[in-house]
C-alpha cells in the first residue's frame, strides 16, 4: 500500500538506458509473438539476383550517416508498423514516425490502416542503424527534413539546453518533436508535474512547444526532451511553504482502495489515506469522497525528499498536535 502511494505520488520513473527500450518495445511489437522485432535479413524478393548481406549493411550504414532520404517499398506490417525491403534487409516503420497516420484508433482500425500501405513506395531516412541486433529503423517523418539536418542538430543540442520544436505526434508513451531535421521524445512522464492520463491531454499535434533538452545521445541520434523541467519542481520547496497541522483545501483527483490522491497545487498531491477519511467503517472511499470533489483536509506529514505529503479529512475539527509534540 506505502508502495503504491510512493509510485502514484512521484510519478517519476528513473530515466535509464532501459526507457528508450521501452519506448521501441511498445511502438515495435511483432503482430503474435509480442518481442521487439528483430530485423535485417529477409528472403531475397529478387532470386535471380544473389543476396549481398554485408553490402546490404553497407548501403544501409550509409543511409544512416549521411542522413539521406530513400524510397522503398511496404512489403508487410504488424500491429507496431511497416515491414519495408531494402535489397536483402528488412527495416521497420515505426507507426508514430508515419506521415498523418492517425492516432487515435482501435486496435482492429490500426491494422486496418497499416495493412492499406503495404503494396506503397514511401520515403524515409534511416534512424537507428544496429547490426549487431539486426535492426534498421526507418522514418517517413524524418525524411521531410533536408539531407544532413540531423547531424546539425545532434551537434548543437547540448542537455539543459531550452530549445522550441513542433510537436508531430502524440502517442500513449510521450509526444515526438520535430527540433528542425531530428525528432526528439518528450516521455509521458516528462509531460507535466501532474498526473497525466494521456500526453494528448496537454499537447496536441503541430502544436509549438518550448522543451529542455534532458539527454542527447549522439550515436544513437537520440534526444529525451521534457516540458514540465522548464517550471520548479513543486516538491522541492513543499516543507517551505506547506506546515504540519495547516488545514488546506484541494481537488479530489483520484480515488483508490487505500485512499483519496488530492491536488493542492498543480504538481502537488497529497494522500488521505483510507484511515484518514472518516469516522466509523465504509464499503470503500468512493463512498466519502469522489473525483472531481472539493475537499478540506489538515496535512499530518510532509516528506519531500519522498515526494509524500500525508493528510486527514477526519482531524479537521478541533485542536490537533502532531505526535511527539506534548
Amino acid at each position: 500500500m506505502t508502495q503504491d502511494w510512493q509510485t502514484n505520488a512521484r510519478g517519476l520513473p528513473p530515466l535509464d538506458e532501459g526507457w528508450w527500450t521501452a519506448v521501441l518495445q511498445e511502438e515495435a511489437q511483432w503482430q503474435g509473438n509480442g518481442r521487439a522485432p528483430r530485423l535485417g535479413r529477409g528472403k531475397d524478393p529478387t532470386p535471380t539476383a544473389p543476396a549481398d548481406p554485408a553490402g546490404d549493411w553497407e548501403a544501409a550504414r550509409q543511409l544512416y550517416e549521411s542522413d539521406e532520404p530513400v524510397e522503398l517499398d511496404v512489403i508487410g506490417c504488424n500491429r507496431g508498423g511497416l515491414i519495408v525491403g531494402l535489397s536483402s534487409l528488412r527495416g521497420f516503420v515505426p507507426a508514430s514516425h508515419l506521415v498523418d497516420f492517425p492516432a487515435q484508433l482501435s486496435e482492429e482500425e490500426r491494422r486496418a490502416a497499416l495493412a492499406r500501405k503495404v503494396g506503397q513506395r514511401l520515403r524515409l531516412k534511416v534512424i537507428e542503424y544496429d547490426p549487431p541486433k539486426g535492426r534498421v529503423v526507418f522514418s517517413e517523418r524524418a525524411a521531410q527534413a533536408g539531407p544532413g539536418s540531423r547531424k546539425h542538430v545532434l551537434e548543437r543540442l547540448n542537455p539543459g539546453d531550452v530549445v522550441q520544436g513542433v510537436v508531430t505526434n502524440v502517442c500513449d508513451f510521450g509526444a515526438f518533436v520535430d527540433l528542425g531535421g531530428l525528432e526528439g521524445l518528450i516521455h509521458v512522464s516528462e509531460v507535466s508535474w501532474n498526473r497525466v492520463a494521456h500526453p494528448r491531454d496537454v499537447l496536441n499535434y503541430n502544436q509549438d512547444v518550448e522543451v529542455s533538452v534532458i539527454s542527447v545521445d549522439r550515436a544513437q541520434a537520440r534526444v529525451a526532451l521534457s516540458l514540465k523541467r522548464l517550471r520548479p519542481d513543486p516538491w522541492a520547496t513543499v516543507e517551505g511553504r506547506y506546515q504540519v497541522g495547516q488545514i488546506i483545501e484541494g481537488t479530489v483527483t483520484n480515488v483508490v482502495n487505500f485512499g483519496a490522491f488530492v491536488c493542492l497545487e498543480d504538481g502537488l498531491e497529497g494522500l488521505i489515506h483510507v484511515s484518514e477519511l472518516a469516522e466509523g467503517n465504509f464499503v470503500h472511499p468512493r463512498s466519502i469522497v469522489r473525483e472531481g470533489e472539493r475537499v478540506r483536509a489538515r496535512i499530518v506529514s510532509i516528506d519531500g525528499a519522498s515526494r509524500r505529503l500525508g493528510l486527514s479529512r477526519r482531524r479537521i475539527e478541533g485542536d490537533w498536535l502532531p505526535a511527539g509534540t506534548l
